[in-house]
């Protein structure tokens, strides 16, 4: 009996030697497979990598407060520069004077678009006066707001600090940003929120779990309706992106050669429910998107449904007369017909401009970036390609789809400031120097400096000058 009890000992003993060296084995092959040399430590595997997370976390944190500053400040110089109203000023300035009245006053000024952002430049008014910096100041905000967005959506198409730096910059020397930044106008305003929500977006595209990103989103995209209804068209894009996809995934679609950036994979978001889609992209836009109309309506059903209808209707009649600057938006990406914010003759030869026409060394190379990033989409199927294009072309393409025919430049701000991240993705591609992204940046601030005559009233310049940046006679 003892000899068969030895016997099995010895037996158990070479089973778990063996069973250990095994394990010891597969250890070091996944661990070689991974690149990793150093045998694992007894703490959680999720330990490395969250300590990893929190420095670049806070690293990311830290420049995206620089790139605000620096861009607000960058914003705010000659900012009240002329202390009159500039373009349509003269409808959204008088819209927020009347909020600030104890009692509001018959009939309500500017009815055709929602309140939120003609409230923030009541309240900006109301805390620094009612002059050209009270006016003013909140676009400086929300316009640093937009280039901080455009680095926080470079960090999730890139994953690397430089290329996002790089659109956040090329973004900022786009001259469309610049002029509406400066100006007391809705769309800047829209611009701010609808690129945080497009950010958040991107961020949560590739997660398991991408609930509390997508709820982030919604709640912004809202928030970007409520300052104008052109708020609402990246929002559409991003529930046509999650329809097709999950189309797609009920259809059980698979590729061929499926590779890891498809921006449709089979196994994307897998605790998404109908429930959470119709939460982040319907139910908090609309909480968000209704409580701008509060302070004004209160919580009167009939009074919050009327103002909808109105503008609705605005906002959908088709325009029978004329305007100098309207265009059409097939010819915004040409920057065929630039609107005319201000022209004052300041002296006999001098002249003070802000002319909305953008940094052609941005938005004309980005024409050629564009056509790139739609080709990586439809034949190398990736999921950044995918998301550039979608946000890019969504926008802008939307205002094919209405019967106004009255339209102008800026409404093209949205996809002109996407753009940037066009540009960057193409110039960072496989087999180009690094220094190549660097120079084109260069070469854009270049182009902002030749531009910046016309875009800022406090520069100012000579009527010849000014004739020579008026490249086409569409532009006079």
């Amino acid at each position: 009996m003892w000899r068969n009890y030895h016997k099995r000992r010895r037996t158990c003993a070479k089973l778990s030697d063996s069973c250990g060296r095994m394990r010891s084995m597969k250890i070091a092959i996944c661990f070689f497979v991974r690149g990793d040399a150093n045998l694992p430590r007894k703490t959680s595997p999720q330990q490395p990598l969250e300590s990893a997370a929190v420095p670049k976390m806070s690293r990311s944190a830290v420049i995206a407060v620089a790139i605000f500053l620096v861009a607000h400040l960058a914003l705010l110089i000659g900012l009240t520069t002329p202390d009159k109203f500039v373009f349509d000023e003269v409808h959204y300035v008088p819209a927020a004077r009347q909020m600030l009245a104890p009692m509001m006053s018959q009939p309500m000024l500017n009815p055709m678009h929602p309140p939120l952002a003609k409230e923030l430049i009541a309240a900006s008014i109301a805390t620094f006066g009612d002059n050209a910096l009270g006016w003013r100041y909140p676009a400086t905000l929300f316009g640093a707001l937009a280039i901080v967005a455009i680095y926080l959506c470079g960090l999730a198409l890139f994953s690397a600090q430089g290329p996002a730096i790089a659109a956040a910059l090329i973004a900022g020397l786009n001259q469309m940003l610049y002029v509406q930044a400066r100006i007391a106008m809705l769309d800047i305003f829209a611009l701010g929120f609808g690129l945080l929500a497009i950010a958040a977006f991107m961020h949560g595209f590739r997660r398991e779990r991408p609930q509390p990103l997508f709820a982030l989103a919604g709640g912004l995209f809202g928030l970007a309706a409520a300052c104008k209804w052109s708020g609402l068209f990246p929002l559409g894009v991003c529930i046509v992106i999650v329809a097709v996809i999950r189309l797609m995934q009920g259809w059980r679609t698979l590729f061929a050669d499926a590779k890891p950036d498809d921006w449709y994979r089979p196994d994307l978001w897998p605790g998404f429910k109908l429930h959470h889609v119709v939460l982040c992209f319907a139910v908090l836009p609309a909480v968000t998107y209704l409580a701008a109309f509060v302070p004004l309506y209160g919580a009167s059903l009939p009074d919050l449904i009327e103002a909808q209808r109105r503008i609705f209707a605005d906002n959908t009649t088709t325009a029978i007369a004329g305007h100098t600057y309207m265009s059409s938006w097939p010819s915004w990406p040409l920057l065929a017909r630039p609107v005319w914010f201000l022209f004052d003759k300041s002296a006999e030869d001098n002249v003070s401009a802000i002319v909305f026409l953008g940094n052609p060394l941005v938005l004309w190379p980005a024409l050629i970036a564009l056509a790139v990033v739609l080709r990586d989409f439809m034949v190398a199927r990736r999921w950044d390609a995918f998301l550039i294009a979608a946000f890019y072309f969504g926008p802008w393409l939307a205002w094919a789809l209405l019967p106004r025919t009255l339209g102008f430049i800026y409404y093209y701000l949205p996809a002109a400031t996407a753009a940037s991240l066009a540009l960057v993705y193409v110039l960072r591609r496989d087999g180009l120097p690094r220094w190549l992204l660097w120079a084109y940046v260069g070469v854009a601030a270049a182009g902002f400096v030749v531009m910046l005559p016309v875009s800022a009233a406090f520069v100012g310049t000579t009527m010849r000058t000014f004739g020579r940046l008026m490249l086409f006679q569409n532009w006079i």
